[in-house]
């Protein structure tokens, strides 16, 4: 007896495992790895800093077609609250000028918004300040204003009404100086004597070795000098021609020192002859130059009746 075997269905195959596609990475992705802070990060940074492009674009473009100016305003508030604000203020370059000063006068906006900051106006309102030589503002996105400073360097203390000032090469008024706390710089005296220091700086320099020992310096009569020496002297100059009246003293005093002899005032205000005079003592006495040692002096005596006085005039020589 036949038996009839049924045969079950054949067995299925497994379905092959498709291959995973090998995920590479872009240069972009590996040099992005390799930086110190997040991928989430550079994403805000990146998107800020689109925000905050579009914002000036924007305001440029509204600037320039003649869009009312509350509309540019408004776009520029906009970018201020998006973050583009100033929150700090770093600056450079003090060394004398009040850092406070400086902070206020950055500050002093009528809206801290980035775009609405006007740079130029700030460095203007610097500028008045006698510290204050040169400044350059800058931005720096997304809230810091970058304030560089160049000051002035102190040159001589100005002396008027009996007020102390100190002055830069150029005379420029710098800040008020007290008493008992002078510094170690030329004293010039006289209305209008701050006026004068750049041509007193090259005063000076025509007699070099005579420089360190003035002490201060008179402006008379809006025209000319009064020197003042270390050793309590006074040379009183000419109007015309004192660089070389001062460089003519120094070769006097090289050949036989003048200074430190017991001399009160010496005249050089006639280019002849140099006069000077001894403390209790009614005359002048003229004295001779290098060239004429062991000759008669050229001239005569200045009389004490002369126009600035012989024992000198003006203010406190200090």
């Amino acid at each position: 007896m036949s038996r009839t075997i049924k045969r079950g269905p054949s067995p299925r195959r497994p379905v092959p495992r498709r291959r995973q596609p090998v995920r590479r990475e872009t240069l972009a992705q590996r040099l992005l790895g390799r930086l110190p802070v997040s991928e989430e990060t550079i994403k805000k940074a990146v998107t800020w800093s689109i925000l905050g492009g579009a914002g000036a674009a924007a305001l440029a473009v509204a600037t320039y077609i003649g869009v009312p100016g509350m509309i540019g305003t408004a776009i520029a508030e906009q970018a201020g609250h998006a973050g583009f604000r100033v929150q700090q203020i770093e600056v450079t370059g003090l060394k004398r000028m009040d850092r406070m000063t400086v902070y206020a006068v950055a500050l002093d906006q009528q809206s801290r918004a980035m775009p609405l900051v006007n740079l130029e106006d700030v460095r203007a309102k610097l500028l008045r300040y006698g510290w204050i030589k040169d400044a350059h503002v800058s931005r720096r996105l997304p809230d810091t204003l970058l304030v560089d400073i160049e000051e002035r360097s102190p040159a001589a203390v100005w002396q008027d009404n009996g007020q102390l000032t100190l002055i830069d090469a150029g005379g420029v008024l710098l800040e008020p100086v007290q008493p008992e706390a002078m510094p170690d710089l030329p004293l010039v005296i006289g209305p209008g004597a701050n006026l004068q220091e750049p041509a007193y700086q090259a005063l000076l320099s025509a007699a070099p070795a005579l420089k360190p020992r003035v002490k201060a310096a008179t402006w008379i009569g809006n025209r000319r000098w009064d020197l003042t020496f270390d050793s309590g002297e006074t040379l009183a100059l000419p109007e015309d021609g004192a660089g070389a009246a001062l460089m003519r003293f120094a070769a006097m005093d090289g050949s036989r020192p003048l200074l430190g002899r017991g001399w009160l005032r010496f005249d050089m205000r006639d280019p002849t002859k140099l006069v000077a005079r001894k403390p209790g003592l009614n005359q002048n006495h003229a004295l001779a130059e290098p060239a004429q040692a062991g000759g008669s002096a050229k001239g005569g005596t200045v009389p004490e009746g002369d126009a600035e006085g012989a024992s000198g005039t003006g203010e406190s020589q200090g």
